[in-house]
């Protein structure tokens, strides 16, 4: 492991001592302090937490006379001076070399294992710092010059923020063993009906098989036709074509990237069984419209929630749109799992009993076959991850809010200069902000020079789905696709965006735009 790599720094018993009875400002206290602004993270071992507490107590009594800590006030100092910091959890296997002559060192360097090669432990102990790596000592830690780092997505601070319920319902499904269709499955369903605002919620294994399994459920296949948007995640337009069906493309409206409502009708034949509508990053398409479209034509409306999760429209909560409604709890979604996961919303009972027996195998009863289905069950480890979740969920897409208002106030300048379009949200949307995503010319230039500086970009879509060689259609005519698919570009976006790091990268972004495409045609924006 070289310096420059550290991610993650474990302090040892020794190092918690000496900060708390320090005092904050000394260059241990700073040079942790710099650590965290460039992204390691601190950890204490929960399973040296007596010994750390006690070698505080004493500490500080022997340091200062008049003290008389307790083991109580040790904890309290521990909160008050130490830089912030996650307990790391201990484990079974910590204690399997209990007869070494220190064997919490032994325990601490399994449980940094765990946080991969790139951490270290800091100690203060000469017997520890004899051991080699990971073991290091002050001097080795704080020699180097460690680069900030800008994460896309950031599911670590996320993580540390709930550690400790996580870790919790983590263990629990671990002691009950059901790890199929666990009570917690149960639990996430009542919770994800009761925030989307409808009767019912069945949670399954992806996003791709709650949009097959939808489709299942209405009965729709070979000679049928579904409407939906070219401009995509391919899961969308892939369920319909495995099923038999076929999908029809409708072009997007340039300034949402959803389904363009109002050329919908003109593509409905007497094979149209169902319309779906797709709400890209985080916005929902023009369900009302798209609704009384299926009303009058007496077609099913499926909204492809995958992305928008916790955004509303016209006040109501997506996934509570339509007849029925999927979404995806894949690791990068607003309300993502640890693994692949997924959810069917409806407010139609026997539309839900249908759901729930082909995410079995179409069992009505065990044993006893209805329909075919599949095996679509959410697992119950990634039902714990999304619980934990959503105790928080409404404060991060706050905190979405807040990280989007930012991005369009530094980056006003550079669309009123016609050089990049801001993405608009309706005045009756709320979005959940899966991605922020602009529109420029030059997107490939662009993108290669942002990440040349050190800042993550991704394409959500480089090709329409009827461009995509399993799904090509000749037919297909939408140029306003063609055109998104060649101009967005997402920049980072989470909840925990921080104000200097979302500073640097608009900053970058001005800058490169400003040297690298000033002799490009400025972009004329997509405010029509």
């Amino acid at each position: 492991m070289t310096k420059q790599a550290l991610t993650d720094l474990v302090l040892d018993a020794s190092v918690v001592a000496t900060l708390c009875a320090d005092t904050p400002g000394n260059d241990l206290h700073t040079a942790l302090e710099r650590l965290c602004v460039q992204g390691v993270r601190l950890w204490l071992y929960t399973g040296e937490v007596h010994d750390t507490l006690t070698r505080v107590q004493t500490k500080i009594n022997t340091t200062e006379s008049s003290k008389s800590m307790t083991i109580s006030d040790a904890r309290q100092c521990l909160d008050q001076k130490l830089p912030k910091f996650q307990w790391l959890a201990a484990l079974s296997q910590d204690m399997e070399y209990a007869d070494d002559a220190d064997p919490l060192a032994v325990a601490l360097i399994r449980s940094t294992e765990r946080l991969g090669g790139n951490a270290g432990i800091l100690s203060g102990m000469p017997s520890r710092l004899d051991r080699g790596m990971p073991f290091m000592g002050a001097d080795s830690v704080f020699a180097a010059e460690f680069e900030p780092r800008i994460d896309f997505i950031d599911l670590k601070i996320q993580q540390d923020r709930i550690r400790p319920t996580l870790e919790s319902s983590i263990h629990r499904v671990l002691y009950h063993g059901r790890y199929v269709m666990g009570v917690e499955i149960e639990n996430l369903e009542e919770r994800l009906a009761q925030m989307a605002g409808v009767e019912h919620c069945v949670c399954v294994s992806s996003g791709t098989d709650a949009l097959l399994m939808a489709l299942m459920a209405l009965e729709i296949g070979p000679g049928d036709e579904v409407i939906t948007s070219p401009f995509t995640f391919f899961a969308t337009a892939e369920v319909i074509a495995l099923l038999g069906a076929t999908p029809v493309y409708v072009d997007i409206d340039p300034q949402t990237f959803n389904i363009d409502a109002a050329k919908i009708e003109t593509a409905i034949t007497e094979r149209t069984r169902a319309i779906m509508p797709v709400s890209l990053y985080g916005q929902c398409a023009e369900m009302e419209e798209i609704n009384a479209i299926g009303q009058r034509h007496s077609v099913s409306v499926i909204e492809d929630a995958a992305q928008s999760f916790g955004a509303t429209y016209r006040g109501q909560r997506s996934c509570a749109l339509s007849e029925v409604a999927c979404t995806s709890f894949f690791p990068a979604k607003p309300l993502g799992a640890y693994g692949d996961g997924g959810a069917c919303f409806t407010r139609d009972e026997n539309l839900a009993l249908r759901l729930r027996q082909i995410r079995d195998h179409g069992q009505d009863r065990r044993y006893h076959h209805a329909h075919l289905g599949v095996n679509g069950r959410l697992d119950t480890m990634q039902a714990a991850v999304l619980l934990a979740k959503l105790d928080i969920f409404e404060d991060e897409i706050n905190r979405r809010q807040v990280v989007a208002q930012r991005y369009a106030q530094q980056l006003a300048v550079l669309e009123n200069e016609s050089k990049l379009a801001l993405p608009i949200v309706r005045s009756h949307n709320t979005s959940s902000w899966a991605q922020y995503t602009i529109r420029v010319q030059g997107r490939d230039e662009l993108q290669q020079a942002l990440t040349k500086s050190g800042i993550p970009t991704a394409i959500h879509y480089p090709v329409p789905l009827y461009r995509q060689p399993a799904l090509a259609q000749i037919e297909a005519n939408c140029p306003q696709s063609d055109r998104a698919a060649d101009e967005v570009l997402s920049l980072p976006m989470h909840p925990y965006l921080s104000e200097e790091t979302q500073a640097l990268v608009s900053q970058t972004l001005v800058d490169v735009l400003a040297a690298s495409l000033s002799t490009q045609n400025q972009y004329a924006g997509t405010k029509v």
